[in-house]
């Protein structure tokens, strides 16, 4: 009896987050996608923050999309961090202002951001945009992130979507749609449903008088997930604005691609360790449903995790089954699978058909076994600093 309430309680960890995604895909589908702001006029009084980590490749393309989207190039600051290339020249170049900072041991993309935040100070602008060095940005993106910021007086996220390379592998392509589940289905389900989402890291507006209000200084290697969580303890929980949409590209070298999942994955599994039991805690005892939204949303893992996880119990429900004959144990596990199923199938039929056949669908149970060793790293070893992923 003990070890089926034991089981029953750790069924209950895997069912909530299957829950929550359940009603962000469900709401998800009845989003309509509302027209641009005509009035989202370029703002005076903005700056786009752009953290650069060796970046000369491609720091060019990036700078030259965003130029006609402000009124001066100045207004774009790079903040060249312990770059031992050319992306300071060719940001200065371009008409860019930039600042180059060095330092042996505080190294990450906070502390770039910070730097670029501390240069800020000295003349604020009303709203800082930050745009990482490989992304692209459509021609609306700036000025309808900036709109809604001020708009709602709240961080803003703009749709995050990372693009395949040409010729895509079995495994991108369905890195690519768990991607899109993450980034746009998930976002968009809270959206409708009135509720916050996490920051992405790139593609974000926030008011100075918000921005200058957290610490960006930290080496952690999920630091816009913790500074969306920091902001949301302030009740500045980010807004999603799908109609803004930034894009990058997934990594073609295999390393690179291991270290870029290792951090994402790492990162985000820290963050539900560490922080989601205190977030639900102070969003329950001040009765703040923009914080519990973001706390339900923190703990849903990648999904590969969210897969293992949910196989696992059904497994242990099964071989239970066996010895201790509990028909109940057995289809409380064997509902929490099939609705995680049936649910990223919906996901895929309405947004991931592009990206990957069904036929390839089929081989994700193989590509989330493969990560396996990913996932227990992060209990033997823990990938705890940010390391930046291989340019092409």
């Amino acid at each position: 009896m003990v070890l089926q309430i034991l089981f029953f309680m750790i069924i209950a960890i895997v069912a909530i987050p299957v829950a929550v995604l359940v009603a962000q895909v469900f709401a998800a589908l009845i989003y309509v996608k509302k027209p641009l702001n005509t009035q989202t006029n370029k703002i005076q009084n903005l700056a786009i923050l752009m953290p650069a980590h060796n970046e000369a490749l491609v720091i060019a393309k990036t700078i030259n999309t965003l130029v006609p989207t402000v009124n001066s190039a100045q207004q774009i600051l790079v903040v060249a961090d312990n770059c031992n290339d050319e992306t300071a020249d060719i940001a200065r170049s371009l008409g860019a202002t930039v600042i180059e900072r060095q330092h042996s041991t505080l190294r990450g993309k906070g502390y770039a951001l910070d730097c670029g935040l501390q240069h800020l100070k000295a003349n604020p602008p009303e709203v800082v945009i930050i745009i990482d060095a490989d992304c692209m940005a459509d021609a609306e993106a700036i000025a309808t992130l900036a709109h809604a910021c001020v708009v709602h007086q709240r961080p803003i996220q703009a749709l995050y979507l990372m693009q395949m390379q040409t010729n895509p592998s079995l495994k991108q392509r369905i890195a690519a749609f768990a991607w899109v589940v993450k980034n746009h289905v998930r976002p968009l389900g809270f959206k409708v449903l009135g509720l916050p989402c996490q920051l992405m890291g790139t593609g974000m507006a926030f008011l100075w008088k918000d921005i200058a209000a957290v610490n960006l200084a930290s080496g952690h290697i999920a630091e816009d997930m913790k500074l969306g969580v920091d902001l949301a303890r302030l009740n500045k929980a980010p807004i999603f604005v799908p109609e803004a949409l930034v894009t990058s590209v997934f990594p073609l070298d295999k390393n690179a691609t291991k270290t870029q999942r290792a951090r994402w994955e790492h990162g985000h599994l820290s963050i539900i360790v560490n922080d989601a039991p205190s977030l639900f805690y102070e969003a329950i005892k001040t009765k703040n449903l923009q914080m519990l939204g973001l706390a339900f949303d923190l703990i849903v893992p990648p999904l590969a995790v969210l897969a293992l996880m949910s196989c696992l119990i059904f497994l242990i429900g099964l071989v239970l089954h066996q010895f201790l004959y509990s028909p109940l144990l057995l289809s409380y596990t064997s509902a929490v699978l099939t609705v995680l199923i049936v649910t990223v199938l919906i996901a895929w039929a309405f947004f991931g058909r592009h990206i990957v056949s069904f036929k390839q669908l089929c081989y994700a149970p193989i590509y989330a076994l493969v990560k396996i060793p990913l996932y227990i790293k992060f209990f033997v070893n823990r990938q705890v600093e940010w390391v930046r992923s291989k340019r092409d």
